[in-house]
């Protein structure tokens, strides 16, 4: 299944062996600029305008929570491996941690001096790592909420972060038309 969030305010879930629309899920009042599948693929996050996140059931198509508190556009959603933590990413500069079978804030992250546009969590969980308009990449300790370092080099805003498996190397993306590759 391929999830895909619109600015005509919904979240299509497609089948990709024959292309064909499974369902529509509706609910948030502006676009969607975000959506991430839980590990399990039971459970679709999407980020919006609205300022929330909205947590669904994939097999339902139901809405099973939403997620409140940003005070800006919600620009990414990912889940931890083990899908006990939803990190969202907001315009309003920061980054919130999420028990997502509560939904319950855990903590947030404050550190990044524009709109965060991309959040990625280690394989191992412990660390995420933010890209941000300010053109810099922070990691962050999960269990503690600390900000562990800062890899700065981008000439423009940091778009995309993701770990490799093994979890040695960060590649990042940024609007100055490059990818870079962090030990």
């Amino acid at each position: 299944t391929l999830a895909s969030g619109s600015w005509d305010q919904t979240i299509k879930l497609w089948d990709t062996s024959s292309g064909r629309l499974q369902r529509t899920l509706t609910g948030h009042a502006q676009r969607v600029r975000a959506v991430a599948f839980s590990p399990d693929g039971r459970t679709l996050a999407s980020g919006s305008a609205d300022k929330t996140i909205k947590l669904w059931d994939t097999s339902s198509g139901r809405l099973q929570r939403t997620l409140t508190g940003h005070a800006g556009i919600v620009r990414a959603v990912a889940f931890s491996p083990d899908g006990r933590t939803l990190a969202s990413a907001s315009r309003d500069q920061t980054i919130k941690l999420w028990d997502t079978s509560s939904g319950r804030l855990q903590r947030t992250l404050t550190g990044h001096a524009k709109s965060v546009l991309a959040v990625a969590f280690s394989p191992d969980g412990r660390t995420l790592a933010s890209g941000s308009g300010d053109k810099t990449i922070k990691l962050w300790d999960v269990s503690s909420g600390r900000l562990q370092r800062t890899l700065t080099g981008h000439a423009d805003i940091v778009r995309a972060v993701a770990f490799s498996p093994d979890g040695r190397t960060l590649a990042s993306g940024s609007f100055d038309n490059t990818i870079k590759l962090w030990q």
